[in-house]
């Protein structure tokens, strides 16, 4: 069975963790290693031979077009993560109708190509923000990866669907959903999704929690990771306590991690897999 491996394309002063000490205003004045490290990247890609789906963050597009043109002609997928890097919990319908019109317009004009999956910062849909599923249907996306199903300080719905389905959203349409992947143990999801579980958990933990995705519940896995995760020696930004320790914990590890398992788990697209699941629908 395919599992869906995904790229957060964001540089490391995007996160949220650093909005408190580092505004957006600041960010064109900021050393750039989105360049370096999606090149690392795509070259692990490619030795393996593996397709990606690449949520890609407007900001970055705009700026740096001949990267995302690399990444398309490539055979990856383009995917859509919002223009600004804001978090949809804080935005009205309108900004963000405008948010990700303005990203997935700079993408497809690079592209040439129809965007048709999307991911919120910081997994930013929870039962809150549940409207954003209808505009993005409205602009034209078929899939999202943003709903999360843990419990966490910042993001999630810990009893959403753990596995690929489709939301019907009240008659105006449906959208393909591809939650980031957890495995369930007694009452709990345990997230085994990347990014920073990535890094705390061993890589071994992660595959298994994959392989039995794959063969005892017969799902796919959804994994992913951002660009900054291979770079253990990119700037520091004076953030302390849980912020810090999300951030930098076991950089160092990432690449070794993520050839651990393209070497034992099956990776694809998402709109593979949604090709796949979904061919009726």
């Amino acid at each position: 069975m395919f599992n869906a491996l995904t790229i957060d394309v964001e540089d490391y002063f995007h996160v949220t963790a650093f909005e408190g000490v580092l505004e957006r205003r600041h960010w064109d004045g900021m050393e750039a290693r989105i360049e370096r490290n999606c090149e690392k990247i795509l070259q692990i890609l490619d030795e393996y031979k593996v397709k990606a789906t690449f949520f890609v963050l407007g900001w970055i597009a705009e700026r740096y077009p001949v990267l995302i043109r690399t990444i398309f002609n490539e055979g990856h997928e383009i995917a859509c993560h919002g223009f600004s890097h804001e978090m949809i919990t804080r935005q009205s319908k309108d900004s963000f109708r405008q948010d990700i019109a303005a990203a997935k317009g700079v993408l497809e004009d690079i592209t040439g190509s129809k965007v048709n999956g999307y991911r919120a910062p910081t997994f930013s849909i929870n039962t809150s923000s549940l409207w954003a599923l209808n505009v993005l249907c409205e602009q034209g996306f078929s899939f999202d990866s943003s709903i999360f199903p843990i419990r966490h300080d910042r993001y999630g719905i810990p009893d959403a669907n753990r596995f690929p389905h489709i939301i019907e959203l009240n008659g105006s349409g449906s959208i393909r959903e591809f939650p980031p992947s957890t495995v369930r143990f007694l009452k709990w999801n345990i997230p085994i999704a990347g990014g920073a579980y990535l890094r705390f958990l061993p890589a071994q933990f992660i595959a298994w929690g994959i392989n039995r995705i794959n063969k005892a519940e017969h799902q796919p896995a959804v994994i992913y990771l951002h660009p900054w995760e291979l770079d253990p020696e990119q700037p520091r930004i004076a953030v302390h306590g849980l912020s810090s320790v999300r951030h930098y914990f076991n950089l160092s590890s990432t690449e070794n991690k993520l050839r651990y398992l393209i070497k034992r788990c099956n990776f694809t697209t998402v709109n593979k897999i949604a090709l796949q699941l979904f061919r009726n629908n």
